[in-house]
């Protein structure tokens, strides 16, 4: 976070002011007090509540393209009287405009939009706020899927007073220090001297900085105001109250979700569908697999695993990568090449050149480095990779080469051997049984990642346990005959996609356009497959 200007308080407005001097109080927002921001939060909105001549203001938290997560006590007419809102969903009572993606409100960048509905909690000070449209250019912030942890530091942002501006703007930031985390609260308290939560940053987002990747904690609920701009001079003390929404992530996403993520897309053009965790999920957590699509037109997307159990809707987000580079990529594979907890890609391009990217999320890649420089061998023989563990290295992917004679190869370890070490699995195989699709998956339970093979001629295998050492095809197990319907695939994609205990699920995307999900394919086959874009 660089060009952030220091400032003696930060003062975050919360709540508003307190009733008496011993009662901890939420009330109406103006601004946050503490260092002026740059845009590395531009995911935190300023919400303007009411009509012009008595307004009042909120601070919120960007969490879809189309939702804020904020206090509910916003939206109260009294919140000394109780914090809820009506069961929603329902329009605000007052009208509300949020503003995104501006740290400065004296320019024009960002968005202003207005919210037209409300989802709120019954058990806690939260609300999710619906915006007229998506915000374009704002990364929405992370949930955070573990429990902030007494004595952990948290980062408040908010456009709330400061010591001595009514009404700020900027939007400011300071560093808090978690307290006593209860069943749907979190205490903090500042870690500097004339740091405070002020009115103006009710509702405003309490986040980790992971790695540069911001996760939200909370959301501003109640503070003593200590500091603040309009706060009795007696009143010295600066704890607040949050509202911890990582309980409650996989709501927020179910509800957030857009259900028409997926519709409207023309999928025939999707040239690669590639699995991974590349927004912040890891193997066994709560988030589901990612999907890294390439299309026609050069362009790639990347569509974020939800946190839900309804496999209808496994994605709650589509974030655009810029450019066209991707018109030359013949295959693209995704997995753990750093041993890391978040997944890479590695690119066989057109021109026989062989790249991979370290990492890769929501805001971009990693460096990229080149494996093989353009030759013969890549440009004209392979057709097909599939990256997953099939060695004993439980840390880092391997990486499986279908030639175009049929025979298979495996390269252990692409981040230590950099496509170094070739194996021989599979001699040329005859024509007219050569594979047309594979993927890497967890089926059966063994120990090494599973294949699924589309063959040429329609029929659909599992190959258990692929290792250096047994036959890679061995103990073949058939789940769609020869001519099946399978052999209208374009593609078919493992991962885990409908729950994140393994990469068990299938997408299988039609050569009409459709996109089907088969959760939990295991040894018995595949079970009813799930229509996507009905």
């Amino acid at each position: 976070m660089s060009a952030r200007r220091p400032r003696t308080a930060w003062l975050a407005g919360l709540l508003f002011t307190a009733a008496t001097a011993s009662t901890l109080t939420a009330a109406p927002a103006h601004a946050i007090v503490g260092q002026p921001v740059n845009d590395s939060f531009a995911f935190t909105a300023k919400l303007d509540i009411g009509a012009e001549g008595n307004k009042h203001g909120c601070s919120a938290a960007l969490v879809a393209p189309q939702w804020l997560v904020t206090a509910a006590s916003c939206f109260v007419d009294d919140p000394a009287q109780g914090l809820k809102v009506p069961a929603g969903p329902l329009a605000p009572s007052l009208k509300t405009t949020a503003t995104i993606g501006r740290s400065d409100l004296t320019r024009e960048t960002g968005s202003v939009v207005d919210v037209v509905e409300l989802a709120p909690r019954d058990d806690r000070d939260l609300v999710l706020a619906k915006l007229a449209k998506p915000v374009a250019g704002v990364s929405p912030v992370n949930i955070s899927p573990n429990a902030p942890i007494s004595g952990q530091d948290l980062w408040a942002s908010g456009y709330g007073r400061t010591k001595d501006e009514w009404a700020p703007d900027r939007l400011h930031y300071a560093k808090f220090a978690v307290g006593a985390v209860d069943k749907t609260t979190i205490g903090l308290a500042p870690k500097t001297e004339g740091t405070a939560i002020c009115q103006g940053d009710t509702g405003g987002p309490t986040f980790r900085d992971v790695g540069g990747r911001f996760e939200l904690a909370g959301v501003n609920s109640r503070s003593w105001q200590g500091g603040c701009l309009g706060t009795d001079e007696k009143e010295t003390r600066t704890t607040a109250i949050d509202t911890r929404v990582d309980d409650i992530a996989s709501w927020i996403q179910t509800t957030t979700a857009p259900r028409d993520l997926l519709k409207g897309k023309k999928w025939t053009e999707a040239k690669h569908l590639v699995p991974g965790y590349f927004t912040g999920g890891a193997p066994g957590g709560s988030r589901h697999m990612d999907l890294f699509v390439t299309w026609a037109d050069g362009s790639a997307s990347i569509f974020q695993g939800a946190d839900n159990n309804d496999p209808k809707y496994p994605f709650t987000a589509e974030h655009k990568i810029s450019g066209s580079g991707w018109k030359g990529a013949k295959t693209v594979s995704g997995g753990n090449f750093t041993g890391s907890g978040s997944d890479g890609l590695m690119v066989s391009w057109e021109s026989g050149e062989v790249t991979w990217f370290s990492h890769v999320d929501q805001n971009g890649f990693s460096k990229e480095e080149q494996l093989r420089p353009a030759n013969a061998t890549w440009k004209d023989y392979a057709t097909l990779t599939t990256v997953g563990r099939y060695t004993a290295n439980a840390l880092r992917d391997d990486v499986l080469v279908v030639w175009k004679d049929g025979s298979i190869s495996l390269f252990p370890d692409l981040g230590t051997n950099k496509l170094m070490g070739e194996i021989q699995l599979q001699k040329a195989l005859p024509a007219g049984t050569y594979i047309t699709q594979v993927s890497a998956g967890e089926f059966t339970g063994k120990a090494t990642s599973d294949l699924l093979v589309r063959w040429q001629n329609g029929s659909a295998s599992i190959f258990p346990g692929v290792t250096p050492s047994a036959k890679p095809f061995h103990d073949e197990i058939q789940f769609r005959l020869a001519d099946s319907a399978w052999k209208n695939t374009l593609s078919v994609t493992a991962g885990a996609f409908a729950a994140n205990n393994r990469p068990g699920d299938v997408l299988v995307r039609w050569s009409d356009g459709n996109l089907g999900l088969y959760p939990a394919v295991d040894a018995a086959g595949t079970h009813g497959e799930v229509d996507l874009l009905k």
